[in-house]
Parts: structure tokens; sequence; C-alpha cells
């Protein structure tokens, strides 16, 4: 019976595990109804202490803490680094840091949380705090941005693979190369299969490519390159499936979630404006599935400048671009000449530009062209508004008088 009693004493140190919303905490196992046994576990607990002479303080200290929540004095000594991680409940935190030793139980924690109105404004960080405090200083700790390690690394939208990885590398000291190693199998970072299939006809290529989603991280120390690809690709499918992309572009679109993120991908590379996103998406669709042009072919520039950069070299202007580099039968992202969509996204594009590919915007354009040097684009149906794209892009100087003539 004693050793029953000390299971239960113990327990209710940690503290409840399990989901918790502010302001309301389950009972231990989901379960109510526990008076009876409460008050028999009590009863049992006097009459033991009434006959263990000596051992009566620690019983009854044991009997206390089922009924003050266990919390340490404070101040607290050392050091000790705590992470809050995305979509952590206070219950999550709690058990964090009892774990770490900061706390004397979760109940403690979660208590404190909820007796600070500010304790919501805890933000997904890495801490330092203290071993053995008073679960209210660990929430004030918390909310003191002093406290907060600050490892932020930003990717900017539209930026490809090996840049990122060049990005990552800077901020973290971690080799470009382990990077490399850890993009080379996208399931190991938590691409799902379902996102490598395609409607197309064309083979599957799995690459990272147009899953590093762009947007600013918080670093966690000692974090390996492969768990940095992974909280990447965490957030590309939190943000994805919060579009519902991968529903709506197989019942609306009529096409894989891959070709959806592939033309994606090209509506970020192609744009400087996000109004532009949705503009490019129409075309990408109307001259790979509409039929508007005979050959299906894409044309498009950045699928060469990708391969480039694939291969260390520097991306060209459209005017300055060889024939040979347009026309390369070796480029697998030669869209001048093969028709249908690349084999692979050629950027990491951000929200707008998923959502463009989502939801396009309805004309029949067949071409689109940067007609000045602002990046203001302009659309055609057919060849003559082609010409006329054209000439704008003599006049504003975005071409070549060469290639103007």
């Amino acid at each position: 019976m004693i050793d029953d009693l000390d299971l239960g004493f113990d327990e209710l140190e940690r503290g409840e595990k399990g989901r918790h919303r502010r302001g309301a905490v389950r009972k231990r196992n989901g379960k109510g109804g526990g008076r009876g046994k409460t008050f028999f576990a009590l009863l049992m607990a006097f009459v033991l202490l009434g006959g263990i002479g000596g051992g009566a303080y620690v019983g009854f200290d044991r009997i206390r803490n089922y009924f003050v929540t266990p919390d340490f004095p404070g101040p607290g000594s050392g050091e000790v680094l705590v992470q809050v991680r995305a979509g952590d409940t206070l219950t999550d935190m709690g058990n964090t840091l009892y774990d770490a030793g900061v706390v004397k139980s979760t109940k403690a924690f979660i208590e404190a949380a909820d007796a600070n109105s500010r304790s919501k404004n805890i933000q997904v960080a890495s801490y330092k705090l203290r071993k053995e405090m008073k679960a209210a200083d660990a929430v004030t700790m918390m909310l003191d941005p002093k406290n907060r390690v600050v490892n932020g690394v930003t990717i900017p939208e539209g930026t490809i693979s090996l840049n990122v990885y060049a990005i990552l590398s800077k901020e973290t000291k971690i080799p470009v190369a382990d990077f490399k190693a850890a993009a080379k199998d996208p399931a190991k970072l938590g691409v799902p299969d379902y996102w490598f299939k395609r409607d197309d006809g064309k083979k599957v290529t799995k690459s990272i490519e147009g899953f590093l989603y762009p947007a600013t991280y918080e670093i966690p120390p000692k974090a390996t390159a492969q768990q940095i690809l992974s909280m990447m690709v965490q957030k590309f499918l939190e943000v994805t499936e919060g579009m519902d992309l991968v529903d709506k572009v197989q019942k609306e679109r009529n096409i894989s979630p891959y070709e959806a993120l592939i033309t994606a991908s090209i509506a970020q590379a192609e744009s400087v404006d996000p109004k532009d996103f949705p503009k490019v998406s129409r075309v990408v669709y109307n001259r790979v599935y509409a039929g508007k042009i005979g050959c299906n072919c894409l044309g498009i520039d950045s699928g060469i400048n990708y391969w480039l950069r694939l291969q260390g070299k520097d991306p060209k202007d459209s005017d300055k671009l060889l024939k040979t580099e347009i026309n390369d039968p070796n480029n697998p992202y030669n869209t001048h000449d093969v028709a249908g969509l690349p084999i692979t996204p050629i950027s990491n594009p951000g929200e707008d530009a998923l959502k463009g590919a989502m939801e396009p915007a309805d004309g029949p354009w067949i071409y689109f062209m940067t007609v000045d040097k602002k990046g203001t684009m302009g659309y055609g149906s057919n060849d003559a508004d082609f010409k006329k794209l054209n000439k704008q892009m003599c006049d504003n100087g975005v071409l070549t008088k060469e290639n103007c003539r």
C-alpha cells in the first residue's frame, strides 16, 4: 500500500502530461470521478502515518504536495538552455522545463503561466534559464527578450536550394556539403510521397527544390543540417495545408500538387511584383495544358538560368544567352525545345506564388515579358501582342540594340 501511495505522489510531482489549453487543466488520464479514491488514499495515508513514527514528516510532506503544487522556492542556479517549439502548448512547455530541471512540476509552470496574462506572448525560441527556479520566475524570464537565444536566419522568396545552403552555412557554420548530403533524400526530410506524383505523363524527378519554404527561422543550437532542412519542409507543409493547396489544385485545376509547385516556382522566378503571380501562372497553364501554342513549350529563360546555377555558373539576362545555351539538348530544364513543365521546381516559392498557381487569373495570355527595368510585366495572346511587347522592351532599354533590329 505504501508503494502504491509513493507512486501516486511521484506522478503528482512530475505534473500532468498531455495537451493543455490555457485555463483548463485536464485530469490525469482524462478521467474524472477521483474524489472517492482521493479520500481513500488520504485516509490510508493518515492511518499509516500514525504507525510509522519517525517517517511521519516524510509522509506529511508527500500529502501536502497532493494539495499544494510542487514548486521550487527559487531563485535557481547555473544555466540551462530550453527550447519552445512551434505548436507547443503550456503543458508541452512545462514538460520541457521539468525534464530540464528548471521547474519542480509541470503543473507549477501551467499555473504560473495562467496567472500571468502576458504568458501568451512566449515565443518559439530557445531560452537561457536556471535550474530549480520558481515557476513564476521561469515564466517571467521567458517573457524577457534578453533571455532569448536569437539565431534567426531569413531565406528570401525565390531562393534556389544551393543558395539556401550557402545562407544557412554562413549563419550556422555547418558545411554546405552537409546540407547537400541531407537534401539528397527529400523523404527523410519529411516530404510526403504524394507530392512526388505527376499527371502530365512526365517521369518524376525527386528534388528538395520547392520544399525549402522561404521564411525567418530560429535555428536551435547544435541543430544538424538535416534538422534545419526538415524544419523548412515542415513549414512548407504547414503553409500548403493551411491553403488546402493539395485538394484544390487536384479538384479545380486537374493537375497534381507537384505540377502546381513547379508552376509557382516559375512565377516566383519570373516576376518581381506578387500581383503578377496569378497571371504568369495562367500563361504557364495556357501554354502547357490548354493547347494554345503548337509545341506546348514554355520557352522560359529562368529554366536555363536555373541549370546554369546548378552547374556553378552565373545566370544571364535573356538577351545575353547564347543559342547553344537556349537550345542545349543536354539541359534537363530546356523548355524551349521540350514540351511541358520542367522536371522539378526552379526556385523555392513563397505563399503568394503558391496562391497564384492555385488560383490563376482568367485570361487568354500565352506571353509574358518584363517590359521595363522596374520589372513591369506585359501580357499577350497573339503574335501582334508579342511584337508590341517586344517594342516596349526595346524602347525601355530592356533589350540591347542588337536584339531590337
